[in-house]
């Protein structure tokens, strides 16, 4: 079965490339940058769903997303995760934290009332992510 993107997933946030295993995504939300990695595969919920091979692919992906966010933006803090809670599909959140944030030094989760981004805002964090990971092996679907 081919891979589908759960719908919250494809509302709150925006295509920037595909990895060899997960499609790169940008939240809406105004704060961070925020990155999500979704694995392409079919029903799968947790990281242990994953193969071997699969999970190391994920790991490796998820640190080429963490240097191009501290390399791009200098964050004070990464936080990386895998809650899930309200979106079942397996999908790895990696949002570049700053003390000035809204809701600095909490959890972003539960606490965050934030707007979006003008598209003009994503469309040039897009592009720098893009420039920076595509000699990393991201693509982008024409």
């Amino acid at each position: 079965m081919s891979f589908t993107l759960h719908p919250r997933l494809a509302d709150d946030s925006a295509y920037v490339g595909d990895f060899p295993l997960c499609q790169l995504r940008l939240a809406h939300a105004d704060i961070g940058p925020w990155l999500l990695l979704v694995p392409r595969k079919h029903a799968v919920q947790e990281i242990h769903h994953l193969d071997d091979s699969e999970q190391q692919s994920l790991w490796q992906e998820s640190a080429m997303v963490a240097r191009c966010l501290e390399r791009l933006f200098s964050p004070d803090k990464l936080n990386i995760a895998a809650i899930g809670n309200l979106v079942p599909q397996l999908h790895v959140h990696h949002v570049a934290r700053f003390q000035t944030d809204p809701v600095w030094p909490n959890p972003i989760w539960g606490h965050l009332q934030v707007g979006q981004r003008t598209n003009q805002q994503e469309g040039g964090i897009v592009l720098q992510i893009r420039e920076e990971l595509a000699p990393k092996g991201l693509k982008v679907e024409a």
